[in-house]
């Protein structure tokens, strides 16, 4: 099954001195990431809030199982957002693995059907705990206003927004965090972002690029082996060894 693939250990290519990656997919304790996964091809996965209602429950078992720090989610009909802060090495990839196959178990029994639900491996860079953090929390909650599904973002029901106020009453427990996000912060979720931000968190998710300021950003790239999400794509440039006449230097 395809989503198995959400749990495999992945290589990148490093130059010589890069160190490499503390744990699968440099998912390590002591960052907060975001995590993104499509449907198939972008495929519509949730179909009717039963759907919704049923990957919220099986989030919760997740958790039950492997203990994950939730700070926010964002369930879309074709993707979902979290923001996760892992106790400890690879907690990330044991806990998305058990909840995307477990999902996929299920799904498919419910509408009889087979084939893939997920894209191959869930998408995830780390953040800054700083102002950095709370972008991208902006980022997940406000989807569905950007999308154009609700008037205002809190009126998605699969959105940790709408539990903030009450994050032990929700189908999904709710951690603050460590960077608080103030008393307006639903005003906050609703108001526009920036072009930029928005592109920039893309380019992370496109990428695996830590998300922080400038400083932050190399760093992290270099302890969890991620320098290579920092390079330009595309080949290098060929580099001209002859000389003037075409031959080779002496």
């Amino acid at each position: 099954m395809d989503n198995l693939g959400n749990s495999m250990l992945w290589s990148v290519p490093r130059r010589p001195g890069e160190p490499m990656p503390r744990t699968a997919r440099a998912c390590s304790a002591g960052y907060t990431y975001h995590i993104l996964d499509r449907g198939n091809a972008r495929a519509e996965v949730f179909y009717k809030p039963a759907d919704y209602d049923a990957f919220l429950e099986i989030m919760a078992e997740a958790s039950l199982r492997t203990p994950m720090r939730i700070l926010a989610y964002c369930l879309m009909p074709n993707h979902f957002h979290f923001a996760l802060w892992p106790r400890e090495d690879g907690d990330i990839s044991r806990w998305m693995h058990w909840l995307l196959t477990t999902h996929v178990g299920s799904y498919l029994r419910h509408y009889r059907s087979s084939g893939h639900v997920w894209q191959g491996r869930f998408k995830a860079f780390p953040i800054e705990e700083d102002e950095h953090l709370l972008t991208v929390l902006r980022y997940i909650e406000r989807n569905p206003l950007r999308a154009g599904l609700v008037e205002r973002a809190e009126a998605w029901p699969w959105s940790s927004l709408r539990w903030l106020p009450f994050p032990d009453r929700g189908p999904v427990r709710l951690e603050p965090g460590t960077v608080p996000r103030g008393r307006e912060w639903v005003e906050d979720v609703n108001l526009a972002m920036t072009e930029a931000n928005v592109e920039r968190i893309r380019q992370c998710v496109r990428r695996d690029r830590p998300f922080g300021s400038a400083e932050w950003t190399a760093a992290t790239a270099r302890t969890l082996g991620l320098g290579y999400s920092l390079r330009p794509r595309g080949r290098p440039p060929a580099i001209d060894t002859a000389g003037p006449s075409g031959n080779m230097p002496s």
